[in-house]
Formats: structure tokens, sequence, C-alpha cells
């Protein structure tokens, strides 16, 4: 029975890739053909194209022949791009159609209906469905039940189907590997098969295992936020980025891949997904971190980077410095201060032309508050800047009469002064008016400077500015409330102002700093971006959410992580919800949890869970494999010695092995050290870096969101891990492991630990 099945679905798929061979062949003629006759076009552009310049009829019908041409040539390179575009994805078609088959009925029709579902819809004549893109609305029923009664979204409201038939394929060089029936959503099987693999360099598509959870993630196109929480392992990332295809596909000609922005944790990370989409037949959407958005906003600035940041925290009064810094309510502070600048206390800069002030900032002071108390801050701005240009420009006749005027007039060539005519197109009558000529010339010229200065609000003094807001705070916040005290707060401020002088700031200042500005200056944000996603939201403030808000005010947001992952915010990420709530409409906003975790084996995730205070609610996938090893040794020397013959080992069987320290100094110096022993490893020392197979060695931070086949933690100490807010660090260091966790301790073990059951690993002395 199981053979003749299989025979009849190879015949199928045999019949199916015919069809798409020959869909090939027709789009490869009309791709040739295409490229032909954008040739030709080229060649006789000369020919077709009628010049006549005699008459303005003639020279009105030259404009409309090469208009004609342009257009001409337009839509055959649009027609090119289409085709080899579909030709693309028939190529991908060819080598895996589908991946799965439903047989259901629905109410109103007496048969049964059968679809295949794979990466893109393929039909061989009008609206006959050869297969099913898996973004389409049925395709919904493959994802969201098992056999039985199930409902899917459609354009026309939702519809319930009885599915009779579920059937699962792996595909290879165009023969049916393995067919299997399901009752479950998608089958364990195809699950395991999926996982069960050596991990890569480069994050793959999930389309053929989505579950019923990430299907609700992927298909949500009403809330205006999407909070996804999940479990280290449980595919978050992978489903936001089918979500991006989805939403590719669902508003095809209305939202393109530009409009929608990424925000992941790292350089790195972004490497390592850059595939998924392009797998999926999509361009890459803007990707970047927080850092890099800030250092492209602040050119001039230079903004702490990952590795600072991580190492900051560990200071003392750091942590509770960044509370405050990061919170709603400070924001809420630089806002009102922001409106209070509507009245008084904007800072000026000075003017200045030739090495002295041309308009004083008293003077620019007067104008800008000069206005009627009902300007808003961008209105003032406006009306500042237009009264500033007519200063200079009244300015112009009096500084014609200057000495250095006179000199530049004197030492211009024959060159310049007909260069200068020809820009004005004007006829000098006499010496006197050519003089004034050149020298009204020559000053509008050098006062381009300061126009520019003007238009571009260099007359605000933005640094004095920002050190005035952060002097003003303790009468805006309460201070007491975090723990501070104003001496302290004073020392916070003297170390911004150090930075600032040296064009450094913290990225939390940066963001504050950001935003003040964008109020300063009357800034709207961004609004062509559609969909704004951040990977890894718990390590990031509020502050710095309800920035990105302000920025981008016509994006919907979805937002994933997992709360027990924050190793830069640690337990303040845990009010993240309740602050969202305060940004966002409630009646908009949709929550999912994802519970289970695919990454790890079962027995690697009930070991780490119950590094957890409420790991309990996190479910292992049924996929075996060996028990995590925490091995102890007295002193660094055994313990390098363990670790080269664990990563040699895991280098035998796996094909990546992470090697994770807690900081960058602990990588650099335990990668001088793995060389002397003889170790080949790749120092992963900044997020720019490629991933590469073998062993490599990384800092903590940087190994956010990422997997490898084995983990070795280093130094698992308790000198090295003995806070309990390194909890969440500790976590998310093993949860990096798919098949094998191998911890190292350099003397006696971090305390952490000791909620594990013993039973769940193996302990070596």
């Amino acid at each position: 029975m199981a053979d003749n099945i299989k025979a009849q679905e190879q015949s199928y798929l045999d019949n199916v890739t015919d069809k798409i061979q020959s869909a090939e062949s027709v789009l490869e003629k009309k791709v040739k053909s295409t490229k032909k006759d954008i040739s030709k076009i080229n060649q006789n552009f000369e020919n077709d194209v009628r010049i006549k310049t005699d008459t303005y009829s003639g020279m009105m019908e030259t404009a409309m022949s090469i208009r004609q041409q342009q257009q001409m040539l337009a839509e055959r390179e649009n027609r090119q791009e289409y085709a080899a575009k579909q030709l693309t994805t028939l190529k991908k078609l060819e080598e895996n159609p589908y991946f799965a088959r439903i047989d259901f009925r629905e109410s109103s029709e007496k048969a049964d209906e059968t679809i295949y579902i794979g990466m893109a819809s393929f039909t061989d004549r009008p609206d006959h469905y050869l297969i099913y893109d898996w973004r389409a609305p049925i395709s919904s029923i493959y994802y969201n039940g098992g056999i039985g009664k199930v409902s899917y979204d459609t354009p026309d409201g939702e519809q319930t189907v009885d599915v009779k038939l579920k059937r699962q394929f792996q595909i290879e060089d165009g023969k049916i590997k393995t067919v299997f029936d399901t009752e479950e959503v998608v089958g364990d099987q195809m699950l395991l098969d999926a996982l069960g693999g050596h991990s890569d360099t480069k994050m793959k598509s999930i389309v053929t295992t989505i579950q019923k959870e990430q299907n609700k993630i992927i298909r949500d196109t009403n809330s205006e936020l999407l909070f996804v929480q999940g479990a280290a392992g449980s595919g978050k990332t992978a489903a936001v980025l089918q979500r991006v295809a989805y939403l590719l596909y669902q508003y095809s000609g209305k939202l393109h891949s530009g409009q929608i922005i990424l925000f992941s944790p790292n350089q790195l990370f972004n490497d390592y997904i850059n595939q998924v989409l392009p797998e999926l037949g999509e361009q890459n959407m803007v990707q970047m971190t927080f850092y890099q958005y800030s250092s492209y906003r602040l050119p001039s600035i230079e903004v702490e980077t990952l590795s600072s940041r991580f190492d900051d925290q560990f200071e003392e009064n750091a942590r509770k410095i960044n509370e405050i810094k990061g919170s709603l309510d400070y924001f809420k502070a630089v806002t009102a201060y922001a409106n209070h600048l509507n009245k008084e206390d904007m800072r000026f800069k000075n003017l200045m032309f030739n090495g002295k002030v041309l308009i004083p900032k008293e003077k620019i002071e007067e104008i800008y508050y000069g206005f009627n108390e009902n300007y808003n801050l961008r209105n003032r701005l406006e009306g500042t800047k237009e009264s500033l240009l007519k200063i200079l420009n009244r300015k112009v006749h009096t500084e014609m009469k200057k000495k250095w005027v006179e000199d530049a007039v004197q030492n211009l060539t024959k060159e310049d002064i007909q260069r200068m005519h020809a820009d004005a197109e004007e006829e000098i009558e006499n010496a006197d008016k050519e003089f004034r000529f050149l020298a009204r010339r020559i000053v509008i010229q050098s006062f381009r400077k300061v126009q520019k200065q003007i238009n571009r609000n260099h007359f605000l003094s933005i640094n004095n500015q920002f050190v005035h807001m952060m002097r003003s705070l303790p009468l805006i916040i309460d201070l007491k409330k975090y723990g501070i005290d104003e001496s302290v707060w004073k020392q916070v401020v003297n170390q911004t102002i150090d930075r600032l002088k040296h064009s450094s700031l913290s990225l939390d200042d940066a963001s504050a700093y950001l935003y003040l500005y964008d109020q300063m200056t009357g800034k709207r944000g961004d609004r062509d971006i559609r969909y704004l996603f951040i990977d890894e939201v718990q390590d990031y403030s509020a502050f710095q959410l309800a920035f990105l808000k302000f920025s981008f005010p016509r994006a919907k947001f979805t937002l994933l992580g997992d709360l027990n992952q924050a190793i830069f915010t640690h337990e303040n990420s845990h009010r993240l919800l309740s602050e969202l709530n305060m940004m966002f409409d409630k009646e908009k906003t949709s929550v999912v949890q994802l519970t289970k975790s695919y990454r790890s084996t079962k027995q690697i995730t009930d070991f780490t869970k119950q590094l957890l205070a409420d790991g309990e609610a996190i479910e292992a996938f049924n996929r075996n494999g060996e028990l995590p090893v925490i091995s102890i040794k007295n002193n660094e020397q055994d313990a390098i010695q363990r670790l080269k013959q664990q990563a040699e080992e895991n280098l035998g069987e796996h094909d990546t092995t992470a090697i994770i320290a807690k900081t960058l100094k602990e990588c650099e110096q335990l990668t001088d050290k793995l060389k002397a022993a003889g170790v080949k490893a790749t120092f992963i020392r900044t997020e720019n870096q490629r991933l590469v197979n073998g062993i490599i060695v990384v800092p903590s931070y940087l190994a956010k969101g990422l997997e490898f086949d084995s983990i070795i933690m280093w130094d698992a100490s308790k000198a090295n891990y003995s806070d309990d807010d390194e909890r969440q660090l500790v976590y998310t260091i093993c949860t990096r492991a798919m098949h094998r966790l191998t911890i190292i301790s350099v003397g006696e073990l971090s305390p952490l630990f000791d909620r594990v059951d013993s039973s769940l690993y193996q302990l070596e002395d």
C-alpha cells in the first residue's frame, strides 16, 4: 500500500516537474527575446529619434520622440526583469516543487479537493493551480490544524473546511524520498528530520515546518503591536522572517522591502539570517542594529559599542543609572523639557564669518522667542531660519564695502570674471557697476557657508542643550525613586560632558540626545517605514522603544524576544510588557507565547530551563541526545586541556562548535592559550565578522540569536558568575547548543547551577 502511494505521488511529481520545465523553456525564450529588443532599441536610438531644434514645435516633437523611446525601453526592461524573476522561482520549484498535500471538502461542495503546497504558486493554465504558495490563504489549512474541521481566513472572511488527508513529502533531486500521512499540524517526523541535522553559518527557511502558533504570528495583519515572547530555540526569529515574506506577498504592489526595517542584536546575527528571504524569493528588508542606527544619525559622534556597553554594566552604580536612563519616566522628562524650550532656555551659538561674529547668539535668541507663544518648536525654528536668512541678505551690501572684498575682486582671473557673468547672465555698462556686480557675487558666494549653517540648524547648540537638560533632570524626575542622590547624578552629568568633549556618547545617552534634537528641530520621523521588527527586544529599554515609535510613526511594530535572555536590561525586562501597554493601543495589541523549544535536544532543554526561576513553562521537543556535561577543574591548565580535548572531539562529530566566554577580554586570553595548546580556533572579535564552520571563540553578548551544533561554556565558576543578575546570561549561553553542551569551570562551580537537578547532567571532577 505504502509503495503504491509513493508510486502514485511520484507520477504526479513527474508530471508537475515536466510542466515546470516547459514553463522554464518559454520564459527563457522570453528573456532572450526581450534582451534582443532592448539591445535593438539602444542601437537604433539615434535613427528612431527625430531631432528638430529649429522651431518650438520641432523641439516638442523631439522631446516626445525621446520620451516615446524611453517608455519603450523601460517597458522592455520591466518585462525582462519580471520574466527573469519568474524564471528564478521556477528553477527553485524544479529542485523542490512542494512539501505537502491536503485533501479537504468545503461545506457547499460534494467532492473533495486536493491541493499541493510549495514555496511559490505554479499554474499550467489560468486559475489551474498545480502548486499553491505557502502564503496563500488556502495554505493556512496545512498549518492551522490536523484532520477534521479546520478554519482559515480568506478575503471574504473565515471559512471552515473538513480536512480528509494531510500528507507530507521530502523530495530530493526530483525523487520522493519519503511520504508520510499525519493527523498533526506538522508531523513530528518532519520536524525531527529538519532539527536533527547540523547547524550552519546561515539560517534556513522553516516554511515546511511552521507550527500553528508560528502561523498565527506570520499571518497577523491587524495588530499595531505584535509581541512574541518565545523560549530560547522556539523559532520566533524564523517565524518573523517568514512573516516579512508573507507581508510582501499579501501586499504585493503596495509594500516593498525598503518599507520594512529589522533591528537585530548585532551585525553577526544580520549576516546569519540574510539568506532566508532571498531563499523565499523576496528581497531582504533594511537590517541594522540600534547602535548602527544611532551612529548613522550621529556621524560626528562615536557611539558606545556593544562590547563597551556589556563591560560597563558590571560597574558600581551603572545599573541604577542605566535603569533611569532607560525608563519611560526619562522619555517623558525629555519630552517635558523640550516643551519647556518653547518658552525659555533654548541654547544658541554665534553665527561666525571670517573668524568674527556675524549674527550674535543673543540676536538669534531674541528672534526665536519673539514669535507668538502659540508657535510650536518646529514653526519657531522655521521662522527663525527665515529671519536669519533675511538678515544675511541685508548684510551683503555692508560686507561688499570691506577691504577683503576689494582685494578679492582685484585677484579675480579673466576666467573667474567670465564665469560670474555667465552664471548671472548680466551685461555690465560701466566700471563702477562692474565692481559692484563682482563684489556682490563674491560676498554671496562667501556667505554660502553661513547660509548652509542656518539651513542645517547649526546656530542651535545641541551639546550645551543636552547637558542643560541633564542638569535640569532632578527638577523633573524624583531621583530617589531610582536609588540615586543628586551628587551621583552630578557625576553622571560630568562624565557625559567629558565624553562629549571627546565626541562620544553612551548608547543610552545617544537615544536621549537624538530624541531631544528631534524635538528641538521639529522632526516628525520616517513616515515611509510601514513595518518595524525588533529581535531580542528584552535588551531594549523602554526609552529606546518609545524613541523608535516616535521615529517611525506610521509603522506597525513586531517585537520578539525572550525575557529570560535579558543580558543588558536584566530584571527591568520583566516590566517591558506593562511599559509597552502605555505606548500602544491595548485593543490593537497581540501577545503570542511560544513555549516549546525546538533548537536543543530534550536533555539540553530540560537542563537549561531549570537554570531559571520559572523555567517549568518551557516545553522540550522530543528529540533525544546526550546529557550536558559539567567539568570542574582545580586550575586553569587542567581546564585548558579539558577544553582542548572536548573541542577536538566536537570537531570530529559536528560542523560548528562555539566556545563561549563571558567577556571580550576573556576570549582574547583564551584564544591565545588555545593557540599555544595547538587548537586552531577562529576568534569572533567584532560583530562585523562572519561566522565560519569549525571551532570559534565568541563573547557571550555576540552569541545572541545564534545556534551551534555544540557549545562549550568556558569558566562557569563562582568567581566568574556569582551574581544572580547573571542567571539570564548563563541561560542564554547554554541555550545556543543544538546537540551537545559542555560546561567547564575553573575552581568552584557557579551557584547559579545549584537549582538544576543533578540527574539532568553528567558531573566530572
